[in-house]
């Protein structure tokens, strides 16, 4: 069982978390105490180590890890934090320091204004404590990265970096987020020296951290936008030096995820370019590099599992898709051959009952199923008999009448096909499920990933938009 202590450090921490919305004082849990009866600081402690000091009290009582649980218990804590700040601001006299907590508390609880207003007030304060004034200009210049006011963020971060002292962890996180906003307005000659910044602090910052687990996870994400930087501004030499860095920099922190999604992100990238044959070599250079580079045989062993599981995957892309084959049923529809969807993007998805993360697929498949269909997006869920329903040996004809109450019941406005046998998984290099395949108008496989995650739909959701706009 996952530690939940581990969990804290990861995702509950006040410099992790990922500020984006607002959160409400109302239904929160009540307080140990009054909130009349402490000070700022106090109010900000408790609702700082909330979650930590709720899932010590799980793992005492030995509770199983849940997602719904962590989640739950995350917002009990930004909820806590924002009645707080709410009684902070009926204080009247606040001063100094009291500014400082009190934007923190805003910031636990996502409310970005508010945290900035409070901590520009403690900023504005008499000679406010250089590190807390320094956190205080790292958390703003994020929060107005966020807010798309790049001109304040650059001011900010060019303040920071004239005051003492300096840390690393804050100073990637302000050049990481103000090169996400120079991205998003396609400014990629202004976001790549920010995210250039942000990939070289992480590197320099991860043998110090205190979890190993956030820093490469930062490191990963500073390295993946300068590649987007590059990739999306053209730039395809640069493109690939970062993904080549970032491979290197795996092997030297032994780490075989790391490795192994750098070098997938360089197969990918190089077959949407063009390069396949450049593209197979890499693969196999890679196994070697693996099985060579990395520093224990679990390592090497993880890496080049990861990798031969996409070897499928890596033939299949830039070529015509493989027929389906063996569809016995068209539960929502009658067609059930991509030759019928010639002219269409179409997305495949693999599933099946039994599999949990199928599920959180359901909700965004059926959203872009209403909203791409009129340009030209078709949905297709495709799985085979499984030969029972609730654990029961049942026939091929309730197994469908089942299938039929289950997309009535789940809401999917897409169509099933069933198949009588497992070739279909086989030609797509289905092992696992969920398995995701995008193919274009021309009936050319242009994305194909296994599992879910919120990272993996907005890029399946990036890829879509993208085939759609090619006629």
């Amino acid at each position: 069982m996952r530690s939940f202590i581990v969990l804290i450090l990861l995702l509950f921490t006040l410099n992790l978390a990922a500020q984006s919305g607002r959160v409400g004082p109302n239904s929160t849990p009540e307080p140990s105490g009054p909130g009349a009866d402490l000070t700022v600081r106090q109010m900000f402690d408790e609702a700082n180590t909330y979650s930590k000091t709720k899932y010590a009290e799980f793992e005492k009582k030995k509770l199983p890890f849940s997602e719904k649980l962590m989640a739950q218990t995350r917002i009990e804590q930004k909820q806590l934090a924002a009645k707080y700040a709410a009684v902070a601001a009926t204080r009247k006299n606040l001063a100094g320091e009291e500014f400082y907590y009190a934007g923190l508390l805003h910031w636990i609880a996502e409310n970005l204004d508010g945290a900035s207003e409070e901590l520009g007030k403690f900023l504005a304060s008499e000679a406010p404590a250089p590190e807390k004034a320094q956190a205080s200009r790292s958390i703003m210049t994020v929060i107005f990265a966020k807010q798309k006011k790049i001109d304040e963020a650059e001011k900010l971060l060019a303040e920071y970096m004239k005051a003492e002292p300096v840390k690393l962890k804050e100073r990637g996180r302000m050049e990481s987020e103000i090169a996400k906003a120079y991205q998003a307005e396609k400014a990629f000659a202004k976001a790549a020296p920010h995210a250039e910044e942000a990939y070289r602090v992480s590197k320099a910052s991860v043998a110090d951290a205190t979890s190993r687990a956030q820093a490469l996870d930062e490191l990963l994400d500073a390295g993946m936008l300068v590649f987007e930087t590059n990739r999306d501004s053209g730039n395809q030499k640069e493109a690939d030096n970062v993904l080549d860095d970032m491979r290197k920099a795996s092997t030297m922190l032994g780490s075989p995820s790391f490795f192994f999604y750098a070098t997938d992100k360089k197969i990918t990238y190089m077959i949407e370019t063009g390069r396949k044959p450049q593209a197979m070599e890499t693969y196999l250079t890679a196994l070697i590099s693996a099985g060579k580079d990395l520093l224990t045989d679990q390592q090497r062993q993880d890496a080049l599992s990861r990798l031969k599981k996409r070897e499928k995957h890596y033939a299949l892309l830039g070529e015509k898709a493989p027929e389906l084959t063996s569809i016995d049923a068209a539960i929502g529809g009658q067609n059930r051959t991509l030759a019928a969807f010639r002219g269409k993007v179409v997305l495949l998805d693999f599933w099946a009952t039994w599999c949990g993360p199928c599920y959180s697929a359901f909700p965004s498949l059926t959203e872009w199923q209403q909203d791409y269909q009129k340009d030209g997006l078709v949905v297709l869920g495709l799985s085979r008999y499984e030969g029972r329903v609730d654990g029961k040996q049942v026939s091929n004809a309730a197994e469908i009448e089942y299938l039929k109450g289950f997309r009535k019941t789940e809401n999917l406005v897409y169509d099933l096909l069933v198949a009588s046998d497992p070739i279909n998984q086989m030609s797509y290099g289905a092992s696992g499920l969920p398995t995701t395949v995008l193919i274009d108008r021309k009936g050319i496989v242009r994305y194909i990933e296994t599992g879910t995650s919120k990272t993996r739909l907005a890029e399946l959701h990036e890829a879509i938009v993208k085939l759609l706009a090619e006629k």
